[in-house]
């Protein structure tokens, strides 16, 4: 068990980095609440389970080429880029009460995964960081476990997010409208400026 719960934070301690996935949450708790912000975080680990996966069936390579870091760091320039500036001319938008908004619920999911898929750091942890854990672990441990401890990661990642939603939806509650535009605002500079970072590695990698 103790094992387990150190996989729990493990999970913990790779989402709490300010990246992508937490100011989209940001972002989308404060317009549109807890749902929304949890649905990015939930879309996001979909994508991360489909990394695990691929890494557990040995196609870490294929992921590591530089063909598909170059495909990843455009579609990761795209889609950041697009909802950092979306997230800034919609930041006006913010309102009061849960409900009021036109954004769908499949819309915050499906943001979280294409950023979670796109984004080429995700691939250096699953291959690095998961990639290691996987190697040590399958040394000492049956495949069950492994699969258990694995989703101890996940578990991690979970909770992180419900505390993440449950941060960008109190915000809602409790700050003004105009200091949530700002917040907003600053969130989708963030999610610009990681779009822009990404964009600069396919630049680098083609050229």
């Amino acid at each position: 068990m103790s094992i387990f719960i150190s996989y729990i934070f493990l999970g913990l301690s790779l989402s709490a980095p300010i990246g992508p996935i937490n100011a989209a949450q940001l972002d989308k708790g404060i317009k549109n609440g807890f749902l929304h912000a949890w649905l990015v975080g939930i879309g996001a680990m979909a994508a991360d389970a489909l990394y695990m996966i691929a890494i557990y069936l040995g196609v870490a390579a294929f992921l590591d080429t530089p063909f598909l870091k170059t495909l990843l760091y455009s579609f990761g320039f795209f889609i950041l880029t697009y909802t950092g500036i979306e997230s800034i001319l919609t930041s006006n938008r913010v309102t009061r009460l849960e409900g009021e908004t036109n954004e769908t619920k499949k819309k915050a999911f499906v943001s979280g995964f294409l950023m979670a898929l796109s984004n080429p750091l995700n691939i250096l942890f699953w291959l690095g960081i998961y990639g290691a854990v996987l190697a040590k672990t399958a040394e000492s441990y049956t495949e069950n476990q492994l699969f258990i401890y694995s989703l101890g990661i996940f578990v991690g990642i979970l909770i992180w997010d419900v505390i993440m939603a449950s941060i960008a939806s109190g915000f809602r509650k409790m700050l003004k409208p105009q200091l949530l535009q700002g917040i907003s605002i600053i969130a989708g500079l963030s999610l610009v400026g990681f779009g822009l970072y990404f964009g600069y590695e396919a630049f680098r990698l083609l050229f």
